[in-house]
């Protein structure tokens, strides 16, 4: 459920469902949190839109050793101490 947050007047609920439509068929590979709607304090024809995101949990992927790997779980013994071994190089 998306929450919407209308500021500066009011919006029919048709208008509404219709900016959520748009932001989900604008960000489409995006979780979207919550729609800050601010309506200009003139006449309300334009309105500012603010859009905020869940934060997607990624995994980190290294290279080591010459494979990409996310753990170290597969990896033998030799291959562990491999990585403990590496030194860091700062550019």
């Amino acid at each position: 459920m998306i929450k919407v947050n209308v500021m500066g007047g009011t919006l029919p609920q048709e208008e509404i469902d219709a900016y959520v439509a748009r932001a989900q068929k604008k960000f489409p590979n995006k979780y979207i949190k919550s729609i800050d709607i601010t309506l200009s304090s003139e006449d309300s024809e334009y309105v500012d839109i603010a859009y905020h995101f869940y934060a997607v949990p990624f995994e980190r992927i290294r290279r080591i050793t010459g494979y990409l790997v996310g753990t170290l779980e597969r990896f033998n013994d030799a291959k562990r101490a491999e990585e403990a071994d590496r030194v860091p190089h700062t550019v």
